[in-house]
């Protein structure tokens, strides 16, 4: 049983900066991707960053340069520096921890944390 806890989040006015975090618990693959999602028009959620076990980042064109994506690995955690926030960046931040073998795949989610912008 993998669990995925996330703390953080609130409210922070525009401009401002905001740090998640997300810890992993269970039965967790080595080569993984851990990231954070959240919903979209016409998507269930998008991708905002994520970043591999050995530190491939991949970030959503809307926030390159403002949010930066980290993890410590000895800690199954994963981190999401927000900058330079926007009105629009407010949405419910979903936390993932996913892995491929060749028989299967794995996608766990955590339980999302609020994250509002005010202008």
């Amino acid at each position: 049983q993998v669990q995925l806890v996330e703390p953080g989040g609130g409210l922070v006015q525009a401009g401002g900066s905001l740090r998640l975090s997300c810890e992993a618990s269970g039965s967790i693959f080595r080569i993984n991707r851990m990231g954070w999602y959240r919903p979209a028009p016409g998507k269930q959620r998008e991708l905002v960053a994520a970043i591999t076990n050995s530190g491939t980042t991949r970030y959503a064109d809307s926030v390159k340069g403002r949010f930066t994506i980290s993890r410590d690995n000895a800690k199954n955690t994963v981190y999401l520096q927000m900058n330079s926030l926007k009105p629009e960046d407010t949405a419910v931040y979903y936390c993932n921890l996913g892995w491929a073998t060749p028989e299967n795949e794995y996608n766990y989610w955590g339980q999302g944390t609020q994250v509002t912008v005010s202008s």
